[in-house]
This record gives C-alpha cells, structure tokens and sequence, in this order.
C-alpha cells in the first residue's frame, strides 16, 4: 500500500498567500530598521568649518538585512506552494508485482 502523502492540496494556496503577506511585512519592516542604521553627525568649529559625518551602526542594518532575506525565502517558498496548489503531477500507481515480473503483450496474435 502507498502511504506517500499527496502533493496536490488546494490549501497550499493560503499557505501561500500568508507567506506573500508575511514577506511584505518584513521588508516594510526592514526599511525604518535600515533607517535608523544611519546616523548623521554634524560639528560647527569655531572658524566657521562644518563637518558632515555618517555613522553606520552595523546591529540595524544587519537586521534589515536578515528581514530582507526572510522576505526572498517567503517568496520562494510561496511560489513552490501555489505551484503545488495549482497542479503536481500524480505518479501512476505501481503495478501488482509477481514472482516472475509483470508482462504486458500477447503471447500469440491471436
């Protein structure tokens, strides 16, 4: 008996548009988190000089990064989960298998 689980499922397309939903979550999360990575310095000297620096703080941007990443994972897992939804092809059941193999023909043409 074939106990393999069955790879068509209509529900996989909720599946996947949860994670679809979940993806964009991420990357609207990972812009203010990229954001507050950057830190702009600015000093006025006594002579008039004014000095610009950015400071990158690298605990943030790497967190908008990894949001990034789980994004793209969702994405993909979401495309092979819509696939599977859609259509997955079925494997045609083996055979009843006997001692001396299976023959499919005519002995004689009659």
């Amino acid at each position: 008996m074939n106990t393999q689980p069955k790879l068509h499922r209509p529900w996989r397309a909720l599946v996947a548009l949860a994670e679809i939903i979940l993806a964009a979550v991420a990357v609207w999360l990972a812009f203010p988190l990229w954001a507050m990575g950057l830190k702009t310095l600015t000093v006025n000297l006594t002579d008039g000089v004014v000095l610009t620096s950015t400071r990158y703080i690298g605990s943030w941007m790497a967190a908008a990064i990894g949001l990034g990443l789980l994004a793209a994972l969702l994405l993909v897992d979401a495309i092979r989960e819509l696939l599977l939804a859609v259509h997955a092809k079925h494997r045609a059941k083996p055979r009843e298998q006997d001692p001396e193999g299976f023959f499919e023909g005519h002995l004689n043409e009659a």
